[in-house]
């Protein structure tokens, strides 16, 4: 976890039990992240060159489309690793675990739209009030930031009736968090980061909590919501503002490459693997399936695999386009 503060408070408000973040998910997001650095180098004029593949040449363009069915089949395959082992047991994610799953898909989707970007795409601006790519950026941060704070308090509250819910989380707590504009200062890099920082951070705290915690009372923009309903509210959050990107990337003219959409399909594809592993025991990673493969390996060969192939995709599309001979 990057942010101290954000720790301190959900640490200090939730129950738990924690579930930290795999060291194979690590291993797998720094594999995806050296992939994309080799993929959006490649120049769109490229994507028919030749691809070595299986002992004959297929094209750059399906080397990208390979690495996309690379994770696919790596999605299958750690389903299969969580089938029921010979004795029955089955690895065991705790039902706040689940919805915090459907946010990492969220969050890969949002990736794969900001990773292409240049720097100055983040400060144009859109006209008509509308907010630029950094200040809804700002907000995704502050939000999810907010959710896992909140949330974190709700649950310390352990109120069940309705009708007995404070109005709102008392100033104190709100004044507590860092000022909104300030949460997507510096380069793109530092922002994302940020942005897995606190989506991590509030899974790990919150992520093992049982039907009983989810079913304590919140609330939502004013609404009398559950603990669970916050912590599904975190994918449509996501979502709800990866539009908004989509729509502000538009107004200010910047159109993606075929090469970046791709590049967005892959990032697409990992949160799907991603979820299935995201907001499981570390442990439950390790522990061999029916056919003697486990989840957390599969995930990091799967990467591994990607990596190489964009590696060799990059070396292809650079590579200079032989004359034909003559006649």
């Amino acid at each position: 976890m990057t942010h101290a503060a954000l720790d301190d408070f959900l640490v200090r408000h939730a129950p738990g039990p924690g579930v930290p973040v795999a060291p194979s998910i690590l291993a797998a997001r720094d594999a995806l992240a050296r992939a994309s650095t080799a993929l959006l180098a490649v120049p769109d004029a490229t994507l028919d060159k030749p691809w070595p593949w299986r002992g004959s040449d297929a094209d750059v363009r399906y080397g990208f489309y390979r690495i996309l069915e690379t994770l696919e089949e790596a999605a299958v395959a750690v389903t299969w690793a969580f089938a029921a082992s010979p004795d029955g047991s089955r690895p065991h994610r705790a039902p706040a675990g689940d919805l915090a799953a459907l946010a990492t898909a969220a969050r890969w989707d949002l990736h794969g739209r900001l990773v292409p970007l240049d720097e100055e795409v983040l400060e144009r601006d859109p006209g008509g009030g509308e907010w630029t790519v950094r200040r809804t950026l700002a907000h995704i941060v502050n939000g999810q930031r907010a959710y896992g704070w909140f949330t974190a308090w709700w649950l310390a509250q352990g109120i069940t009736d309705p009708s007995a819910l404070p109005a709102r989380v008392p100033e104190a707590v709100a004044a507590e968090l860092p000022d909104e504009e300030t949460e997507a200062d510096g380069r793109l890099e530092g922002i994302r980061e940020r942005i897995d920082a606190t989506l991590d951070a509030s899974s790990e705290v919150l992520g093992g909590l049982g039907d009983a915690e989810l079913a304590v009372g919140a609330r939502w923009s004013g609404y009398p919501v559950t603990v669970a309903f916050r912590i599904g509210r975190w994918s449509s959050h996501l979502r709800e503002h990866t539009v908004q990107v989509d729509k502000t990337l538009a107004a200010v003219g910047w159109q993606p490459r075929e090469v970046d959409r791709l590049v967005g399909l892959i990032h697409g594809a990992y949160g799907r693997l991603e979820s299935l592993v995201f907001a499981m025991p570390p442990e439950a990673l390790d522990r061999a399936g029916p056919d003697g493969r486990a989840a957390g390996g599969i995930l990091e060969e799967g990467l591994a695999a990607a990596a190489e192939h964009a590696r060799e995709v990059r070396e292809s599309a650079s590579r200079a386009t032989p004359e034909r001979a003559p006649g």
